[in-house]
């Protein structure tokens, strides 16, 4: 009678499975989101936690109380109380750097009231640590040198199955630890609970970012995720309030997610912008302002905006004689140096390194009347180049000479020579993704000054400069390359024909792989010219020299001239005319909004010691004069910016003395 009572209860058991369905897992196989689950309701803000933008990408930062971002695991494991026997979790996360003796929680399944976990994620310094309950035992196991403890995303995969362990970061070569054991199928998770980014306790919170939390029941998750075109940030299911900034629906609303972004703090030297730092924030307390990358540029969120007061000096820097020209340049983890281009050859010139506030010499290098330095990179590789004005010894012809800066000598050495005919300038300057390098060269012998400049081009196979395009040019003193639009322009400065001053200088257009006249403007001893552009209006400045005509006349206290871009003719037209006493220089610069020319006045036919002049633009009224500064003899103006401040320094070509000035702002 017993053994037909217990058969009749195993069919009734048979007749009652079958009519409820099929077999089903204890929980869907569909990636299921941890993360989401203790974000704030709609609409709602809740303190300790915030959504913060770093290095391209957001994810959320716990800093409230545990218990605030938890949640039972019932909600998960709907259809038995058992943890999947085979799993992978997915998570995207950012982790500054920790200390050795810390640990930190990504998340933990805590069993009821007990301070063990039975399932969770744990890091330490350059160490990954998968934690269980099985079998009697809790057990970690410890993956070795992942290095996710470096300030940037990565993307971990730990997918678990039978007994293996495997452990992907960043798509890349899986590793693999195998376990005493299977992992359990048992696995109850009756009464326990999920807490994200901590073990329940204060101690351990998880100081980074996280992304993505997500656990992928009954398979790897790896080869959903991969192979990615960001790799780092490979995504299965990622929190909607993280894929776009939150929206406030009124003034007075809060967002969704209290917001921050990351924020860095330098002087002086730009940090890069870049997709990787799109949405960060960066705090210049030399400009007082605060500026936010769109992934191209900083766009200026809020500044104080600086206004020239006074200039003062700074600095006089005693040069191994009379100075042509000053090269100011920034080598990227050495730091800021300036070549100056001098008279005396057998002194040489001399590179100076801006140390403790002031310029120091650096290095010497042998130059024979040097006119002009010109810095410029191509790829990685640093150059110098100058313009020797005569050769080596009497009767010699003239050679320019291009140095490369050593990293391990860290200094320049001698990298290739160019023949040159009285070289007064090197112009640098990049055409789809080419390098070319164009010289001024004046004068051929003591009189022919009708010859040919000549533009070189960098050849990648040899490495070397190579002759591109000769130009014709009538005693040409300056280059200057210059772009608008997809349109790239190279305008010489010709300042004498053997007989007059009174000349055209031309600016040429580069069409069908070379430069082609494109306008020709009558100069007056042309020494130099500056472009530059206040907002959509494109300007050229030149500095006219001398007016000296065929009848011998000859008058230095004449007008240089500002030129500007007409949209409608597509000509440079006359701007803007300023007196000046045979101006060689123009060096436009900025100070907070305002826009600012200054003049190298040198001679005007009796004294060389005057004054150069600052103009500030005042829009309608073009440029007007502020400050007059004592030169002796001026040459060349350069303006540059360092950690503590603003300064121009000028060069003399009557004595063997440069000054630096500081600018002073308010």
């Amino acid at each position: 009678m017993s053994e037909l009572l217990l058969l009749a209860c195993v069919l009734l058991s048979w007749i009652i499975t079958c009519q409820s369905g099929p077999w089903r897992p204890c929980t869907d196989l569909l990636p299921l989101d941890l993360l989401s689950r203790v974000l704030p309701v709609s609409g709602m803000a809740q303190d300790g936690i915030r959504m913060v933008q770093s290095r391209g990408a957001r994810g959320f930062q716990f800093s409230g109380s545990p218990q605030l971002f938890s949640f039972p695991a019932s909600q998960l494991f709907i259809n038995c109380i058992f943890f999947p026997a085979e799993f992978s979790i997915v998570v995207t996360l950012k982790i500054p750097q920790m200390a050795p003796e810390k640990s930190e929680y990504i998340f933990t399944l805590m069993e009821g009231d007990s301070d063990e976990p039975l399932l969770g994620l744990r890091l330490s310094q350059n160490k990954f640590h998968f934690l269980q309950k099985g079998h009697g035992s809790r057990k970690r196991i410890t993956f070795k040198a992942v290095g996710l403890d470096d300030n940037r995303w990565h993307t971990v995969v730990l997918a678990v199955t039978g007994r293996y362990t495997i452990l992907t970061v960043d798509c890349g070569t899986p590793l693999e630890l195998e376990l005493e054991r299977p992992f359990p199928d048992n696995l109850d998770t009756t009464g326990s609970t999920f807490f994200i980014a901590s073990r329940r306790r204060w101690n351990g919170l998880l100081s980074g970012l996280i992304r993505q939390l997500v656990l992928l029941p009954g398979s790897d998750a790896t080869s959903q995720i991969c192979p990615s075109s960001e790799p780092q940030l490979s995504a299965l299911s990622v929190p909607q309030a993280l894929l776009h900034l939150p929206i406030k629906p009124s003034s007075t609303d809060l967002p969704l997610h209290p917001y921050e972004a990351e924020v860095r703090v330098t002087a002086g030297v730009i940090p890069p912008c870049g997709h990787s730092e799109e949405g960060q924030l960066w705090f210049n307390p030399l400009k007082r302002g605060l500026f936010l990358c769109d992934g191209i540029t900083w766009l200026n969120m809020l500044q104080v905006k600086e206004k020239l007061d006074y200039v003062e000096d700074h600095q006089d820097l005693f040069t191994n004689s009379e100075t042509f020209d000053i090269e100011v340049f920034h080598i990227t983890s050495v730091g800021l140096f300036m070549a100056t281009a001098n008279r005396d050859s057998n002194i040489g010139s001399g590179i100076y390194k801006w140390t403790d506030g002031r310029f120091e010499r650096y290095q010497n290098i042998s130059t024979y009347d040097a006119q002009a330095w010109q810095y410029f990179t191509v790829g990685k590789k640093k150059f110098l180049v100058v313009a020797n004005c005569r050769g080596k010894g009497a009767g010699d012809q003239e050679q320019s000479v291009i140095y490369k800066w050593s990293s391990r000598k860290l200094k320049f050495i001698r990298y290739q020579t160019l023949n040159t005919h009285s070289a007064r300038d090197w112009e640098a300057f990049n055409i789809q993704d080419e390098t070319f390098l164009a010289v001024a060269n004046h004068r051929q012998g003591e009189r022919n000054h009708n010859i040919d400049s000549v533009i070189y081009k960098w050849n990648p196979v040899t490495q070397f400069f190579e002759v591109n395009q000769t130009i014709p040019t009538t005693g040409a003193y300056d280059w200057e390359f210059f772009t608008i639009g997809p349109y790239y322009f190279l305008a010489v400065a010709n300042t004498f024909n053997g007989r007059s001053t009174v000349i055209d200088s031309t600016i040429y257009i580069w069409l069908g792989g070379m430069f082609q006249p494109y306008q020709f403007i009558t100069t007056f001893g042309a020494i130099d010219w500056e472009m530059f552009q206040i907002e959509n209006r494109v300007f050229l400045a030149v500095a006219n020299s001398q007016m000296l005509t065929e009848e011998g006349t000859i008058l230095y206290s004449i007008n240089s001239t500002i030129y500007e871009l007409s949209m409608k003719s597509q000509t440079f037209i006359k701007f803007q005319e300023i007196e000046t006493n045979s101006a060689l220089d123009w060096e436009y610069f900025t100070v907070g909004d305002d826009k600012f020319l200054v003049v190298a006045n040198s001679y005007d036919g009796n004294s060389y010691s005057l004054n150069s002049v600052i103009y500030r633009w005042q829009g309608y009224e073009g440029f007007i004069p502020v400050h007059r500064l004592s030169t002796n003899g001026c040459r060349d103006w350069e303006y540059f910016n360092t950690t503590d401040g603003s300064y121009l320094i000028y060069s003399s070509a009557r004595a063997a003395l440069s000054k630096v000035l500081k600018l002073r702002t308010i």
